[in-house]
């Protein structure tokens, strides 16, 4: 929901209704600029930040694999040489 910034009646009797609206739409459209550029930035560090989660969790799972396979196949030659 965007937001638009008002100026006091105060402004438009100094400066006019022109200069004042035109400020007024100045206002607006630095705001929408910041805001454009902040979801940008979000976007970057958060597709970022998955990028690196993803690496980190296909790494965790690798080792989790490894580790797996060395406890079976112990497992499976502990259970060989007691029979």
């Amino acid at each position: 929901m965007p937001v638009t910034a008002k100026l006091s009646r105060k402004f438009y009797d100094k400066l006019g209704d022109d200069i004042t609206s035109e400020l007024v739409d100045w206002f607006n459209a630095v705001d929408t600029d910041y805001k454009n550029d902040l979801r940008e930035l979000n976007d970057r560090n958060w597709e970022r930040f998955k990028a690196e989660l993803q690496a980190g969790l296909a790494s965790q799972r690798a080792e989790l694999i490894k580790w797996m396979f060395l406890f079976w196949a112990g497992t499976a030659l502990a259970g060989l040489l007691i029979r």
